[in-house]
């Protein structure tokens, strides 16, 4: 009976075994573009709704003045501790690159550019003015060096 239990030799073939690892293998090169994807766009949501943030912050500090000229770095801070402004490039979600244009250029009571960078390369903008409204813009891919407020619009309207 000992000499009949070790002769049965049980478990997979090869050929079991990799035609298992043939369909991990075609199961992961499905998923994995559909899991690149949704980070790429969650990035860039993270980037958007830093702009709409900033863009909220700038607004109440236009309610109270009604003028878009009394925004600065500081003001911004204080309405919305929780991103960072400055008037250099903008280096991710929450670093706000933003730009004050004042009466002098013709606006009534000014206008205001806000930018951020997404992690997926893409750069949002906000541009308000007092006067016509809200555009919102973006471009991708773009270096994170050139992700500025700097009055000009970027390439794709809308988000």
């Amino acid at each position: 009976m000992l000499k009949r239990f070790h002769e049965r030799e049980e478990g997979f073939t090869l050929i079991e075994l990799m035609v298992v690892v043939l369909i991990i293998g075609i199961l992961v090169a499905i998923a994995l573009p559909t899991f690149l994807g949704a980070r790429n766009r969650a990035n860039d949501k993270a980037a958007q709704s830093g702009v709409r943030n900033a863009l909220a912050a700038a607004k109440t500090i236009f309610t109270d003045t009604d003028d878009y000229s009394t925004v600065t770095a500081a003001t911004l801070l204080a309405t919305e501790p929780s991103l960072t402004y400055n008037a250099t490039a903008s280096t991710g979600p929450t670093n706000i690159s933003f730009k004050v244009v004042n009466t002098a250029s013709g606006i009534t009571k000014g206008a205001i550019e806000l930018v951020a960078y997404s992690k997926a390369g893409n750069c949002f903008e906000a541009y308000d003015e007092s006067d016509t409204g809200t555009v919102l813009t973006n471009t991708s891919p773009l270096a994170q060096a050139s992700c500025i407020a700097n009055q000009t619009a970027l390439a794709t309207a809308g988000w």
